[in-house]
Formats: C-alpha cells, sequence, structure tokens
C-alpha cells in the first residue's frame, strides 16, 4: 500500500487527534473507560501488537502514553483513578503506535501491521457500540422470556445454574478465576487472533470476521428470545433458594417485565470462547490450551454469575457454527460443506428459540427428551465443524501442491 506524504500526513493527525480527544473525554471515560471489561478489551490490543511486531521501542511509546494519559486525566483533570482506566489508556496508546506504524512503514511489513490495527480497532469499536445495541434491544422488548428457559432447564432434572452459583459462593477462589475469564474474554479473542495472523493470513481474516459479527447477529437473536438470566430473575434468592422442580412444573408460562441486558440466548461469551477454541487449529500447544481453558472456565463462569441458563451455553453451539461457515473465506459460497454448516447451524438455532417459546412444556414429558436434544445439538453441530475444518484444509493443499511444483528459474 502506497500513499502520499500529505495523506499519510493527514491520517497522521486524525489518528493522534481522536486518540487525545478520547483519552482526556470526561464523557468518555465516565461511559467506557470505566468499564473493567472495555478497558480488558483496550488492553488486549497489546496482546495483538506485540505478538505482530514485538518491538521495545514501541513498548517504551506504550508506557510512556499510558502514564501521560494517566497524569493528565488523574493528575491534571481530576479523573476518578481505576485499574480500568489505566488498562484504557495502555489500549488507546497501543492502537496509536499501531495505527503509525501502519501509515509510515514500508511493504511488506506495512501490510502485516495494517492487518494487526484494523481488526483490533474495529473489535473495540465493536465492543463499544454493543452497548447501545444491547441498550435498544432492552427498550424495545420490556418483556422477558426467562420463565420458559428456566423451566427447560428443569426439565433436566439438574438447575446447573443454581449448582455453579452456590460453588462460586462456597469457594471465592473458584468465584474469581471464572470472574477473571469471564471479563478476560478479549484476550483469548486476541491471543488466537494474532497467532492465526503470524501462521495464515486468510485464516485470521475469517478468524476476526467471526469475532467481529458474533456481536451485531447475536443482538438479532436477542431480540427474537430476550431474556435476563436466573440471577436477575431470582435476585437475592439466587443460587440457595431455587424453585423445586414440583414448583417449576406449577409456573405460569408467560413474559414478564424485568430490568437488566436481553442478553442470554444464545449466549455469545460462549460463542467467543468456542470460535477461539475452534480456530486456535494449527496453533501451539500453549495458545491451544489457554483457548481450552477458557472454554471450561466460561461454562462455570456463565452460569455461576446467574447471567445464563443451561440451555444458552447449548445453543452457541449451532450459533457458533452458522458463523463459521459464515466466515469460511478459503471457500467457495458455493461449496456443499459451507453450505450445510450455514444452513444447519441457523436453522437448529431458530428451531431451539421455536421449540423454547412455544412447545418447552414437550421437554417435561421424559428427562431423556431433553438431554438427548442437547446432546445430539452439541455433538452434530461439533461434526459439522469438523468436517467444514477439513474441507478448508482441502482447499489449501491445491496452493501447497502448486508452491512445491513451480519450477526454480535457472540462472
Amino acid at each position: 500500500m502506497r500513499f502520499s506524504l500529505p495523506l499519510k500526513l493527514a491520517a497522521t493527525f486524525t489518528l493522534v487527534g481522536a486518540a487525545l480527544w478520547l483519552g482526556t473525554s470526561a464523557h468518555f471515560y465516565k461511559t467506557a473507560l470505566l468499564s473493567l471489561f472495555f478497558g480488558v478489551t483496550l488492553a488486549s490490543v497489546l496482546l495483538i501488537h506485540f505478538r505482530v511486531r514485538p518491538s521495545w521501542r514501541d513498548a517504551l511509546c506504550v508506557a510512556a502514553g499510558g502514564a501521560a494519559f494517566a497524569f493528565v486525566d488523574f493528575g491534571l483533570l481530576h479523573f476518578l483513578p481505576s485499574l480500568a482506566g489505566i488498562a484504557s489508556y495502555l489500549g488507546i496508546t497501543s492502537i496509536t503506535v499501531l495505527g503509525l506504524r501502519a501509515i509510515w512503514s514500508k511493504p511488506p511489513e506495512q501490510t502485516q501491521i495494517a492487518l494487526a490495527f484494523l481488526p483490533a480497532l474495529l473489535f473495540v469499536g465493536s465492543d463499544w457500540s454493543s452497548t447501545l445495541l444491547l441498550g435498544w434491544t432492552e427498550k424495545a422488548h420490556p418483556n422477558v422470556l426467562d420463565l420458559y428457559l428456566l423451566s427447560f432447564d428443569s426439565s433436566l432434572r439438574v438447575q446447573f445454574e443454581f449448582l455453579a452459583g452456590q460453588a462460586y459462593s462456597m469457594f471465592p477462589w473458584f468465584k474469581a478465576l471464572g470472574m477473571a475469564v469471564y471479563i478476560g474474554l478479549p484476550l483469548v479473542i486476541a491471543l488466537v487472533y494474532a497467532g492465526q495472523l503470524l501462521r495464515d493470513r486468510k485464516q485470521a481474516l475469517s478468524t476476526m470476521l467471526a469475532f467481529l459479527v458474533t456481536g451485531p447477529i447475536g443482538v438479532i437473536f436477542y431480540n427474537l428470545y430476550p431474556a435476563v438470566g436466573p440471577g436477575h430473575l431470582f435476585g437475592r434468592r439466587f443460587p440457595w433458594n431455587p424453585l423445586s422442580l414440583q414448583e417449576v412444573t406449577r409456573v405460569a408460562l408467560q413474559p414478564i417485565a424485568l430490568p437488566g441486558l436481553r442478553n442470554c440466548m444464545p449466549s455469545l461469551h460462549m460463542a467467543w470462547v468456542l470460535l477461539a477454541w475452534w480456530y486456535s487449529k494449527g496453533l501451539s500447544l500453549w495458545e491451544r490450551s489457554i483457548a481450552m481453558f477458557f472454554v471450561v472456565f466460561t461454562v462455570f463462569a456463565t452460569l455461576g454469575t446467574g447471567e445464563h441458563y443451561s440451555i444458552d451455553l447449548v445453543v452457541a453451539f449451532p450459533f457458533v457454527l452458522f458463523l463459521q461457515g459464515l466466515c469460511a473465506l478459503r471457500l467457495p459460497l458455493t461449496n456443499r460443506r459451507r453450505i450445510v454448516a450455514v444452513l444447519y447451524g441457523l436453522l437448529v438455532t431458530l428451531a431451539w428459540i421455536a421449540a423454547l417459546r412455544f412447545d418447552v412444556k414437550l421437554f417435561w414429558t421424559t428427562p431423556v427428551l431433553p438431554w438427548f436434544c442437547c446432546l445430539l445439538t452439541i455433538a452434530s453441530a461439533i461434526f459439522i465443524q469438523h468436517r467444514l475444518e477439513a474441507a478448508s484444509a482441502d482447499a489449501l493443499l491445491p496452493l501447497a501442491v502448486s508452491y512445491r511444483e513451480e519450477p526454480t528459474p535457472v540462472s
């Protein structure tokens, strides 16, 4: 990519100006940077930055920029000091330094840095805008369908969310670990994307595209099935005072008015860590181990915090299959396995939403039925995902063979 000097200067002033404005804005600090989750999202940019371009000079620039923001905001502008704010300042500085490198470096390094900068910027922007989208969803749907989800989970005869919540209450270290994983979600996303960017650029683009579209598409499903989670439904009664199975069967299933973000069905936290695990294929053992660690503890965290029902996690599997099929850039749109992944994932997700809304009492006929449906959903999604992954690997083989068979020019 070659740009004229005036264009580079304009981009530089725009980038630095935006960073200074956001980093010293009292409104942005109170509405975004004080959020620990958003602070971690911004800080995750450092993972992408220093995996793709490890540099002591960049590290010193990021540290100096973060310190300067902290001095101005906490010392001169009297913002409320916080760890989230410090993490945010480091992230803003890292994005700025990456952007400047992308503007002023030369090919081929420029392309690699641009592929680190732009997706990182888009992911941070997507995370910030998701709060607005969820706020609109809450206003559009004052009533939620939590009683239906509670009924299904109870039809399993095991109330996993209450058991996980009780474990959180009894073991503070377990709760702390789960919350660290829950809040640290952007870190594993950044880790997997950076790893794929260094390994396989096209796969990295599919990876980041899937990470980016998960939020906006997930909000569409939140509007189809608004729910807030058992912690909001039970309040102080969660997790030690669940309804008995007999009491649940007598609950009148109807939409009820509850405050809170409508972000249950399906669980996007589970969707993102599943994507991280599935896209970690081909990365190092330690990267894959971290991704699996996030998958396991996200299950406990989403349930133990009372933010999700167990069925939310189950439906995340076909939902992620649908997303991965959409974003399989290595395969043509007409590829059979890609079509199967998209259609199967979407239809199974919609089928669950319909069943949970209109015929949830069916699952009480026998405990075998809900268990069978859950296990079949998870197993079939994993099976089709493996076939999609194999098709993507096969699409890469002709390129590798062509490269190996290319004749070496004779001097």
